[in-house]
């Protein structure tokens, strides 16, 4: 079943509302997706630094004192962030690749959520409004963001297993659908060097985009792509770290609206994730038709 909501805002002026905004709409889907959530919030960064947002289950006993060793590991001062059970460690731009190889040397038991400039992942296994409680999403500020309620159907209830997937650099997805030929493209990719960590489908979606990117797509190309090579029933919704994309299937089973203003571009699997959002009454309302790349860019 599922939920995704997204908003992409247009007028900066709504920035600081982000995240109670997201929160409002990904708890409306709450009874699409009881048993995990997460949300991913695009914010700002120092320039010439960058995020890793990793979790962990053990607390203190694992944010202690990583921010010193990841700083000793990469030869680079290193910042960290606690939000209950996930941290967000702040570092120099050119040695992200560096500090997520080093992670697992100096932290096994931590766990990236999402790497990049400006995108924070945070996910865990619950209801959609404890989550958000948790990580206190309601303060987040940022340009765009993308939210899921998870009702598991192919994988385990686990924190990894829940949306969003983050497996390039400030790109995340979320899904709502079910991959029939993710198996055999998820060997695939791991062949060609994408790194997958987990068995959901939505994550070998997330690495196909990765993919097909860093062989030269834009993200509007590689979802088009995603419609011949991708086989299965899904609605995608694609954050990037300047823009904001949605894709259904050519059979376009599962629900979707989207709503349009001078403010902002929502997304919602049903309306009434919607009702809320300022001026809504005047917005263009639509749904997104099948097999078509919507995408919009700061």
């Amino acid at each position: 079943m599922c939920g995704i909501v997204g908003l992409f805002l247009k007028d900066k002026a709504l920035e600081p509302q982000l995240g109670a905004l997201l929160t409002d709409m990904l708890i409306t889907m709450t009874d699409r997706g009881p048993d995990s959530a997460g949300i991913a919030i695009y914010g700002n960064t120092a320039e010439g630094r960058s995020k890793l947002t990793v979790q962990s289950d053990e607390g203190d006993a694992a944010f202690g004192d990583l921010a010193e060793k990841l700083g000793a590991a990469i030869g680079a001062g290193v910042g960290l962030t606690r939000k209950d059970s996930h941290a967000v460690l702040d570092l120099p731009a050119d040695k992200l690749a560096e500090a997520r190889k080093a992670l697992a040397d100096v932290a096994p038991g931590v766990r990236v959520m999402s790497s990049g400039e400006t995108l924070e992942i945070y996910k865990e296994v619950g209801l959609p409004k404890d989550v958000a409680a948790r990580f206190e999403v309601s303060k987040m500020q940022g340009s765009h963001g993308i939210g899921h309620t998870r009702m598991a159907t192919e994988s385990a209830v686990t924190t990894m297993g829940a949306h969003p997937f983050n497996t390039g650099p400030d790109q995340c997805l979320v899904h709502n659908g079910s991959l029939s030929n993710h198996n055999s493209l998820r060997r695939k990719l791991r062949r060609d060097g994408v790194h997958i960590e987990t068995q959901n489908d939505t994550e070998v979606g997330a690495a196909y985009l990765t993919w097909k990117m860093q062989q030269g797509a834009t993200l509007g190309e590689a979802l088009e792509g995603a419609l011949q090579d991708l086989d299965g029933f899904f609605t995608f919704v694609v954050g990037t770290e300047d823009g904001f994309g949605v894709v259904r299937d050519p059979i376009a089973c599962k629900p979707a609206v989207m709503a349009e203003t001078d403010q902002y571009v929502a997304f919602g699997s049903e309306y009434r994730a919607l009702v809320n959002l300022p001026g809504i009454e005047d917005a263009r309302v639509w749904e997104p038709e099948p097999a078509t790349v919507y995408f919009w860019k700061h």
